[in-house]
């Protein structure tokens, strides 16, 4: 349906953060997770998400509470082994980490319910968003990878922001859309160098491996998107930051809510720019506010690139960097 998103968040995490209000500490309990960030985004933007998730013990009964008083609508299993959590303490501006677990991994049968109840979703819906556990060990790939080619058989779009292992997966399944950062690439060995060109080389191996399009984040400097062929330059306006955790989550949000409502790829990255450059000015985590990201998006642009060949004379990188040559671009 026009405007649905299936949002597949194995494992939420119950979060709870200790903040310093007028000299006196507060506390806040919030659903959290990559997922529930992305599901929060997707109805900013006047999307319809469904969360399909894993919930369990006692962190599991508060969680399904926090998420209906959120809006946030939830397919849920139920298991006995509690979800996973964390404390953080922000009072004197930064966040300390008290205390976390990622919960248990899931059982066969826990994975067996949520993917019917994932796969069921996705297919109504059209768009599915994957997203990752806290810990790796939570899901398996494989999981990903199944979803993935089962989804994308029957016509479903698969939007998703994963590295590692995971992101193997979804290539192997046929992703739609694919973000990862340059960072999350240079962990993961898929890239030697923080340079654009490296950023374009694993563009073109992101899609030789299976993604119909990719973008590759690089913190503050302008992001890199393969889109039918091309690689684009993603400039965004400069904003002040607060948080700058959530900006990926946030972008592959408003991607998927676009691709929902029938927009193209195009469309879809500058509101994912948009959506993700507004995420950093606030604290809470996929919490823009739609207005924001639809006045923003006026000013995001797409600068048509070209990718490394083996003649380079003459690639441009559009950030003035240095070019493969050595030269100011």
């Amino acid at each position: 349906m026009d405007g649905d998103v299936m949002v597949f968040a194995p494992a939420p995490q119950l979060t709870i953060t200790i903040e310093d209000t007028a000299g006196r500490a507060d506390l806040h309990l919030h659903p959290g997770g990559q997922g529930v960030w992305q599901a929060r985004m997707v109805r900013a933007l006047g999307g319809r998400p469904v969360l399909c998730a894993v919930l369990g013990g006692e962190p599991g009964v508060v969680l399904g509470t926090l998420l209906d008083v959120e809006g946030v609508p939830a397919r849920t299993v139920h298991r006995p082994a509690g979800s996973g959590w964390y404390v953080h303490d922000r009072r004197g501006g930064s966040r300390r980490v008290i205390l976390e677990d990622p919960g248990a991994p899931l059982a066969r049968h826990d994975l067996d319910e949520l993917y019917n109840l994932a796969l069921a979703e996705g297919l109504r819906a059209g768009v599915a968003l994957l997203s990752g556990p806290a810990d790796p060990s939570v899901v398996s790939p494989e999981v990903y990878r199944r979803l993935t080619a089962d989804l994308t058989a029957n016509g479903c779009r698969v939007v998703a922001d994963l590295s590692g292992a995971m992101l193997h997966a979804v290539l192997a399944g046929g992703v739609t859309f694919v973000k990862v950062s340059h960072e999350e690439l240079l962990r993961d060995g898929l890239v030697t160098e923080d340079t654009p060109e490296e950023a374009v080389r694993a563009l073109l191996r992101l899609r030789d491996d299976g993604a119909g399009a990719a973008l590759v984040s690089r913190a503050e400097r302008p992001a890199l998107a393969l889109l039918d062929g091309t690689v684009h330059r993603v400039e965004v306006p400069r904003l002040q930051t607060v948080e700058p955790r959530g900006s990926g989550d946030s972008m592959t949000a408003a991607v998927a809510t676009v691709l929902s409502r029938g927009g193209d790829l195009e469309q879809a990255v500058l509101a994912g720019a948009a959506a993700g450059a507004v995420n950093v000015t606030r604290h809470g985590l996929g919490s823009a506010r739609g207005d924001a990201v639809e006045e923003l998006l006026t000013r995001v642009q797409l600068v048509p690139e070209r990718a490394p060949t083996g003649d380079r004379e003459g690639t441009t990188w559009g950030d003035g960097e240095p070019s493969p040559e050595g030269g100011a671009s």
